[in-house]
């Protein structure tokens, strides 16, 4: 966490974060502690959510626990199914401001590859789920290996490196090589089109709102090679890796208190 010690932090005039297991716990809600920091957060900079959860899930686990005024909340963008869609607030609403939709051919190859990839890499579905295990979000089909509401004490024992997931995804590219095809979350892999990822997002991020790469800040809890927050870094963005939403706390605070020690000085510059 002391990354935000290498980088120009009062400069940064965007915080894009993700959020399964650095906002919130996987598929959990987001508590009032991390809400309240956020709010806090959005007085000194912008602020953008990545993550594969489809909208729904963003609207339950994030937006509904965000307790924000009208003035702050214009400055909050979610880029939700791998920024394979993105929202923004205007006149009270939740606003699509694109969305990058899978066909009927895609979706059922997606689906059909699944099912092919699971017999070659001996994945035996189990007998209970807790949600679909394959699940059709629109923009993107995502494998959850015990639904997507499973406990989060299951699915963090089933595939913690991500091996057993690598095995099914390699077949999985293999059949369908004109998808795109991502290990994400905790359980899951995602399908979308190809050349779609949370590097899109940043690209995306600089198209609709202006910012450039060097305005940008990423905190997340999966930049090693592979993680599905990588390509962030690959794309060039200053980014800061967390363990969960308790180090994420204590990085927004320390970065509302840098912020705001920037904001007293400036006001005394212009003062003197």
């Amino acid at each position: 966490m002391d990354e935000y010690k290498n980088f120009d932090i009062p400069s940064k005039k965007i915080i894009v974060a993700d959020l399964d297991g650095t906002l919130a716990e996987s598929k959990s809600d987001m508590d009032k502690e991390m809400s309240d920091i956020i709010v806090k957060l959005l007085e000194y900079k912008a602020f953008a959510v990545i993550s594969g959860g489809a909208y729904s899930q963003f609207q339950k686990q994030f937006v509904k626990n965000l307790s924000c005024p009208e003035n702050l909340i214009s400055r909050l963008y979610l880029f939700p199914t791998c920024a394979t869609t993105f929202y923004m607030y205007k006149k009270g609403v939740w606003e699509r401001v694109y969305s990058e939709d899978l066909s009927s051919d895609e979706k059922r190859r997606a689906f059909n590859a699944f099912e092919v990839a699971f017999k070659k890499a001996n994945f035996k579905k189990p007998e209970v789920l807790y949600g679909e295990l394959i699940e059709d979000r629109g923009t993107q089909v995502t494998f959850s290996a015990f639904g997507q509401a499973a406990p989060l004490e299951l699915k963090k024992g089933w595939d913690p490196d991500g091996s057993k997931r690598s095995v099914i995804a390699k077949y999985m590219s293999e059949l369908i090589p004109d998808l795109e095809i991502r290990i994400g979350g905790t359980t899951s892999i995602d399908v979308t089109k190809k050349g779609i990822d949370k590097a899109y997002g940043i690209k995306k991020i600089g198209e609709h709102l202006n910012y450039k790469t060097s305005d940008m800040l990423f905190v997340g809890d999966a930049l090693f090679k592979g993680g599905n927050d990588y390509p962030v870094k690959e794309a060039g963005v200053d980014c800061i890796s967390v363990t969960g939403p308790s180090e994420t706390k204590r990085l927004f605070a320390e970065i509302i208190r840098i912020s705001s020690v920037g904001n007293r000085s400036h006001t005394r510059s212009l003062l003197e």
